[in-house]
């Protein structure tokens, strides 16, 4: 039984690799970190030598004054990164989630995704991580939990993730992570929707202790927005 377990979990979990891979690669917040980058090396405009004319002026400010009024807004529009290979792009947004899409061929990938808030020990480097929860209709994939650790796990070694009293164990793989028991996912989404946060400890290959805490605040809208696009 759970050899069988552990196989499934396997299977579901190589496919959630190839996903988050592929969002690395060109898409979500690496592939915004980028563009923002090389934004910040591009050469200032010249100050222009003649001053802007009255109509120009007060429009201006007109927008300044709208941008400022809706921060949220500006924010949400401003975090859209364009589409990145494979097709994957940025949906919306709802707090401390984000929710992705993607085609390929005939099949088509939706999932909500979210990076922690904080890191312990804060003094160790390491690439960035993510969690998410994807379908995959046809694959008949709904609910998949799946991480993204942003190091290399030390093989055989426990893991889990805890959402208050709750706790699942963790299935590891190289530098991803997915619930050991395939059967629990349901309970975690329910356990996500409720919680405020998620705790997620794993042990890297060198031996450290690592610790990875996500905000849960916006999980539920993500979650119904990504599961509507598949549905």
């Amino acid at each position: 039984m759970l050899r069988l377990m552990t196989i499934a979990s396997l299977q579901r979990g190589f496919a959630a690799g190839i996903i988050s891979a592929a969002f690395i690669l060109g898409t979500g917040p690496a592939a915004l970190a980028q563009a923002q980058r090389s934004t910040a090396q591009q050469p200032a405009k010249p100050a222009a030598k003649k001053a802007a004319p009255a109509s120009t002026k007060a429009n201006a400010a007109k927008a300044k004054s709208t941008s400022a009024a809706k921060p949220a807004a500006a924010a949400a529009a401003a975090a859209a990164p364009a589409t990145g290979p494979g097709g994957a792009a940025l949906l919306a947004s709802y707090s401390d989630w984000n929710v992705y899409t993607a085609q390929s061929g005939r099949s088509k990938i939706c999932y909500a995704l979210s990076q922690p808030k904080d890191r312990l020990p804060k003094n160790l480097n390491r690439d960035p991580a993510y969690l998410f929860v994807s379908f995959r209709p046809a694959e008949n994939v709904k609910n998949e939990v799946a991480l993204v650790l942003g190091f290399t796990t030390k093989e055989n070694s426990p893991a889990e993730a805890a959402i208050g009293a709750t706790s699942f164990d963790l299935l590891t793989k190289a530098s991803n992570a997915w619930l050991k028991n395939p059967a629990e996912e349901s309970q975690a989404i329910t356990a996500m929707a409720r919680g405020a946060s998620m705790t997620v400890k794993t042990q890297s290959a060198r031996g450290n202790s690592l610790t990875d805490q996500y905000s849960l605040s916006g999980f539920t809208q993500a979650l119904e927005r990504a599961r509507k696009e598949c549905s």
